[in-house]
């Protein structure tokens, strides 16, 4: 069963978005290291040997030029009040894309890039689950290159091949996806 927890230092602060199970009133990084004491180590067999799968068929794929983010899947994402912090909060979670079947707004879109993130669209109907990891190898030579259809794999999947899009990207959206997000685009121009 799960249960969130919030740690605070403001009191406050808990369950004001949302009730929690367990709420504790203390410095985050004092609690959290007092709570590592305490965890269970995580068999991360399974993981590991998916990540060994990747490094199999592609040995280049290395520390330096592989990165991990988190991805969101929705058929139509961006419509409705929240569309203008969602980029923002997705990037702040580490996200680095959202694949779609479309996007509902420009202005969605739009957000994700000047955050940096890639806003793939899938064609194709896919059954994603959570915890599903998708290899995308070249994806930066495939921004610069402006290639149409970008190869991505589902590594838990048995390497389940999809074809992703960027859509219409101008050069300096582009550049932004690589500048990393649109304050670094500014800085370097």
């Amino acid at each position: 069963m799960r249960k969130i927890i919030h740690i605070d230092i403001d009191a406050a602060s808990i369950s004001r978005n949302i009730e929690v199970d367990i709420p504790i009133v203390a410095d985050a990084k004092l609690a959290i290291t007092k709570m590592l004491k305490y965890a269970k180590k995580l068999d991360i067999s399974d993981w590991v040997a998916e990540i060994m799968e990747v490094k199999k068929q592609y040995p280049e794929a290395d520390r330096k030029n592989t990165g991990f983010g988190s991805t969101i899947f929705a058929v139509k994402p961006g419509d409705g009040s929240a569309r203008e912090q969602a980029a923002s909060c997705q990037k702040v979670l580490g996200g680095w894309a959202n694949i779609a079947k479309e996007y509902a707004t420009k202005r969605y879109r739009s957000n994700l890039i000047n955050w940096g993130m890639l806003p793939f669209i899938m064609e194709e109907d896919f059954a994603f689950d959570n915890d599903d990891y998708v290899f995308i190898p070249g994806i930066r030579e495939a921004v610069q290159n402006k290639d149409e259809i970008i190869k991505a794999y589902v590594v838990n999947k048995d390497f389940k091949e999809l074809d992703l899009k960027l859509g219409s990207l101008t050069d300096d959206e582009r550049q932004i996806i690589m500048d990393g997000c649109l304050i670094n685009y500014y800085k370097n121009n």
